[in-house]
């Protein structure tokens, strides 16, 4: 059955560049086949709203509504730390230009559901209540945003530099816990993107369903073809991430501390690139290094995809599922991660990649591969097969089975 549906997004899902995008895009237009769907979403400030570049946008949707990124100083910041209970997420995307919005297209329109993505615009679940009770609510936690947390905190206690930063993970951790509880009890519904973080949420709300609805992209789009007209930027390995986010940040300089010098001993002249927007200025020093590139923001990963040897996913801190791990699966990589940077996907270590936590096995397995053309292309056809379960057209679907049949089968895009 159609159902008129209005999405909430804490950025243009279009064009799609990043984890939060790439989900939201592809949910979006995944829906848009059996339903009627408006779109109503903030702008970042390097975004534009002009409809002639957001027109795959216009084409899927019944209604485009953005409003600006509100912006916040650090004295707000540090303000609302002391004077508010609220966690630091709830703030971050807060603004009454945005709720009389909301306020007014819900008094307008009949929307058979409201769905929420991510915890930066729970706030607003509120004002979907007051506005239109008839609605149902669909709260989509993209992480398990208390957990997140808490890793960050025990990570960042390991450095004294980062001990500021640990308190404030503290701190963020136990509002986080609330505030995350409150959005489950408001919503209708409650989905997360793999089974640990649905574990994560149930101890939260041992009442509330969660159903899992994995993370997906267009498989079709990382198809590489050697020979082909798409450019080949030839770096032996590559990072792919939002580099202003900290798991990314983490992992990134937890490589280049631990992981790179025993590669560049064995293989001086490796090659390494960091692809991401909005670099962090704790990166800087990594430019210095030799064989270290870092790029910035790219229009596109493909090229990348194409001329690395092997995909790197050092993670020690983070929460969800990383849409990188499955990009560069989709695209035929061989990969090494953490087990925690694959945490969510039912892989195997050998089969479709190599898992390795501690340093020096983490740079054995990227000097393997390196030096055997045969094992990554091994691992690389496994990973694209595996993959293929991810595709946005079959994984997209489960929410209008959630939509029809409630929180039954919680374990919806579980494979």
């Amino acid at each position: 059955m159609a159902r008129t549906i209005l999405l909430l997004t804490p950025q243009l899902p279009y064009p799609p560049h990043q984890g939060t995008s790439l989900r939201n895009w592809h949910i979006l237009r995944g829906l848009a086949l059996s339903h009627q769907v408006s779109l109503l979403s903030f702008v970042e400030p390097e975004q534009t709203a002009d409809a002639a570049a957001l027109q795959p946008l216009y084409d899927l949707c019944q209604t485009v509504g953005t409003v600006p990124v509100p912006t916040r100083s650090r004295l707000t910041r540090l303000g609302q730390l002391f004077t508010s209970r609220l966690p630091d997420m709830a703030h971050r995307l807060y603004d009454p230009a945005f709720a009389l919005r909301l306020r007014q297209w819900l008094e307008a329109n009949l929307f058979d559901i409201v769905q929420v993505e991510g915890i930066e615009l729970a706030r607003y679940i509120q004002v979907i209540r007051e506005a239109s009770p008839t609605s149902q609510i669909l709260f989509d936690d993209h992480n398990a945003e208390a957990e997140l947390q808490r890793r960050n905190f025990l990570t960042d206690m390991g450095r004294p530099g980062r001990w500021p930063a640990a308190a404030y993970s503290f701190i963020q951790t136990h509002r986080l816990r609330r505030f995350e509880r409150w959005a489950m009890h408001q919503a209708t519904w409650v989905v997360a993107v793999s089974e640990p973080d649905a574990r994560q949420l149930r101890t939260l709300a041992p009442d509330k369903p969660v159903t899992v609805i994995p993370n997906s992209i267009d498989t079709t789009a990382y198809l590489l073809s050697p020979g082909g007209e798409l450019n080949h930027y030839p770096f032996d390995l590559l990072f792919m991430g939002k580099m202003d986010y900290r798991p990314n940040v983490d992992a990134v300089l937890w490589f280049a501390e631990m992981i790179w010098p025993l590669i560049q001993a064995v293989r001086p002249q490796t090659r390494w690139a960091i692809v991401g927007q909005k670099p962090d200025a704790r990166l800087d020093l990594l430019r210095r290094y030799p064989g270290i590139t870092i790029t910035g923001r790219v229009d596109a990963v493909q090229p990348y995809l194409a001329g690395a040897s092997v995909v790197l996913m050092p993670f020690r801190a983070g929460s969800g599922t990383r849409l990188k791990l499955i990009e560069a699966m989709a695209a035929g990589k061989a990969v090494v991660s953490t087990t925690l940077g694959a945490e969510g996907f039912p892989v195997q270590s050998g089969r479709e990649l190599f898992l390795a936590d501690t340093p020096e096995l983490f740079a054995q397995a990227v000097l393997r591969l390196l030096a055997d053309k045969d094992e990554r292309e091994r691992l690389g056809a496994a990973a694209s097969q595996f993959a293929l379960q991810y595709d946005w057209r079959v994984v997209v679907p489960h929410f209008t089975s959630l939509y029809e049949h409630g929180g039954q089968n919680e374990r919806a895009g579980e494979r």
